[in-house]
């Protein structure tokens, strides 16, 4: 006890005369000259220090009040360790409220070890001196400080952040919450409010799946590992020299699953999905700024493209006569004098030329990693242009409802996966056409006393139905053939029997002219005898 009260007597003077000559330093030195030895200091001790420090900020200096990527990727990547090592954490609510991640607190240590070599990552905090209060973002700086041996600068620099960095941002994709988008209606003056987002979103809850999706198995295997490949090609994609994107159109009769095909892409690669409206999109450049707001593992869709805009058919069309162009000229000027009223809404402006350059031109490389999926009843009335190879590389086509795609149904519906009534039913599936929505329709029960034996029986006298309306319908359009047919005929021979009588009808006039021409001609004769 004695020795401890010597060690601070002793210690005292030393710490007041360390105070006074920090006070002499500070009060009667230069700033200037505090400046240098200050930097010459570092100089002196980081000759001997053995170490090296990286710092990453929490908010880019250059970014519109957005905390960095960088930073929220370390954070991502420190969770895993900061459970086990740090003694205070800080919670961060992911997905909504449904989930919470854990991080180190501010002034917090962890270690972190990369082949071998170990590292310390330490959360620190900058006070600011500031009174006032900042409505964008925190005056108090957070940063992230690494600190390895200089020994390892090149393993660090060049391959243990990237390894962070990658690794926090596919945690961070695995943990987030997936979004549906639709875009917000354009101004008019096309300005726009700072914080104003063009795009809306919700939380993507979509159940639908390649397992529950009801098509051909062989054919569904086909999509899902087309998509695989697609995911796992970015350095392909580089190397060829194409933007890593992807077009996919779905055709087919309306319920054949369109639709919930686009959300079993994204449930099975994890991606968003951003559904633009292009009715809502003023122009060409409101387009291209949406693109540019989307972000990469996102599937943009535009549904019934064919009814969306003026897109489709042939970019020109002859002119038409002149009395159309008037009347058309004439409607125009209508809609102007009301929309100067405010009677009419403004049209969207996109052409067709807009939307290729949206797919395929020097704008959709950015970002990366995203798919462009059309989806039509009508093909046909579609441009080549618009659905070329290269635009839309894959076309899908969704048609009616087979017997592969029926048992998938029965499976998801009534949970059985053979049935008594199996037979009869593949039978009418090859001789008639239902779409998977009607047969899902059919087999799902209607009360708690239907059965699956309730649900077969309704689902045959439906298919027996549509197998007799289908006859009828033949036979009508049959009928209306035959009689067209007919008519046709019957008009030829019309023409045919106005063609026959004026040919008599001439050859009567000719012969009554040359009766006349030789009565004439005897006469003449016959005056000058």
């Amino acid at each position: 006890m004695m020795m401890m009260q010597d060690v601070w007597t002793q210690l005292g003077p030393t710490i007041a005369a360390i105070m006074f000559t920090w006070t002499m330093y500070q009060n009667y030195f230069p700033r200037e000259l505090r400046g240098h030895i200050r930097r010459y200091t570092d100089k002196i001790v980081s000759y001997f220090y053995p170490y090296m420090h990286i710092i990453f900020h929490e908010y880019d200096t250059d970014g519109w009040f957005e905390r960095s990527k960088a930073y929220v990727a370390i954070e991502r990547y420190l969770s895993k360790n900061s459970c086990t090592q740090a003694k205070r954490l800080k919670a961060n609510v992911v997905k909504d409220g449904q989930s919470v991640v854990l991080t180190m607190d501010d002034h917090e240590e962890i270690t972190d070890e990369y082949k071998g070599e170990k590292v310390w990552w330490i959360s620190s905090q900058k006070l600011s001196n500031k009174q006032t209060i900042s409505l964008w973002k925190e005056d108090d700086k957070r940063y992230f400080k690494l600190k390895f041996h200089r020994k390892n600068r090149e393993l660090i620099t060049n391959l243990y952040l990237k390894y962070v960095l990658d690794e926090g941002k596919a945690i961070a994709v695995r943990e987030r919450q997936r979004k549906l988008y639709t875009n917000n209606k354009g101004e008019s003056g096309g300005y726009r409010y700072r914080g104003w987002r063009i795009w809306s979103q919700v939380v993507f809850e979509h159940p639908s799946t390649f397992d529950t999706l009801a098509m051909d198995p062989n054919k569904k295997q086909e999509i899902m590992d087309d998509l695989q490949t697609f995911r796992k090609s970015k350095d392909y994609y580089a190397k060829i020299g194409k933007a890593w994107k992807r077009g996919y159109l779905l055709y087919g009769p309306p319920g054949t699953g369109k639709s919930s095909m686009i959300a079993a892409m994204a449930n099975f690669l994890e991606y968003d999905i951003y559904d633009l409206e292009l009715t809502a999109v003023k122009d060409n450049t409101e387009l291209r700024r949406l693109l540019i707001d989307t972000t990469s593992k996102s599937i943009i869709v535009i549904e019934d493209i064919d009814c969306s805009l003026d897109l489709t058919g042939q970019r020109e069309e002859k002119k038409k006569k002149k009395d159309e162009e008037d009347k058309e000229k004439d409607e125009k000027d209508a809609i102007v004098k009301k929309m100067k009223k405010g009677e009419v809404k403004e049209k969207s402006e996109v052409t067709l030329s807009g939307l290729l350059n949206f797919i395929d031109g020097l704008w959709s490389a950015i970002g990366g990693e995203r798919l462009i999926v059309f989806t039509t009843n009508y093909v046909e009335k579609l441009d080549p242009a618009l659905i070329r190879r290269g635009r839309m590389d894959k076309h899908i086509v969704l048609s009616y409802c087979c017997f592969e795609s029926f048992k998938v149904l029965a499976y998801n519906y009534l949970d059985v996966e053979s049935h008594d009534h199996f037979p009869e039913i593949r039978r009418l599936l090859g001789e008639t056409n239902m779409t998977p929505a009607d047969i899902a329709e059919n087999l799902m029960p209607k009360s708690s006393k239907e059965n699956a034996d309730t649900c077969m029986k309704r689902l045959i006298e439906a298919l027996e139905n549509a197998k007799e309306e289908a006859k009828l319908k033949a036979k009508e359009e049959e009928e209306e053939r035959a009689k067209a047919e007919k008519e046709k005929e019957e008009k030829k021979k019309e023409l045919a029997a106005e063609e026959a009588d004026g040919v008599k009808k001439n050859e009567k006039s000719e012969s009554n002219g040359t009766k006349e021409n030789g009565s004439a001609k005897e006469n003449g004769d016959v005056s000058k005898d």
